[in-house]
């Protein structure tokens, strides 16, 4: 799924099969691969354009740069709640 952009953010969630959810960078910062298009396993996303893979958890790419991660709630209706920065000064850069 993508999240709506706040400022010039974009995002993409995920949730498992398991029913763990996780949001991270929708961008891939290699090729700009759409990281929500990618194929999931376990905690990890792979992207579609070269086959980079990133952590869900931590952000943490296979190589070079990883990606940024953000806080996500699953509450008890369903909604899936992200948390994202007001702006992109605020991300954390790995």
């Amino acid at each position: 799924a993508h999240l709506r952009p706040r400022s010039n953010l974009y995002g993409a969630v995920f949730r498992m099969r398991s029913g763990e959810v996780y949001a991270i960078s929708a961008v891939c910062p290699h090729r700009e691969g759409p990281l929500a298009d990618g194929l999931t396993g376990g905690s990890t996303v792979v992207c579609p354009f070269h086959g980079r893979k990133f952590d869900l958890v931590t952000g943490e790419a296979s190589e070079g740069c990883g990606v940024q991660t953000y806080p996500v709630q699953l509450e008890e209706n369903g909604v899936i709640m992200v948390t994202l920065p007001i702006s992109s000064n605020e991300l954390t850069h790995r």
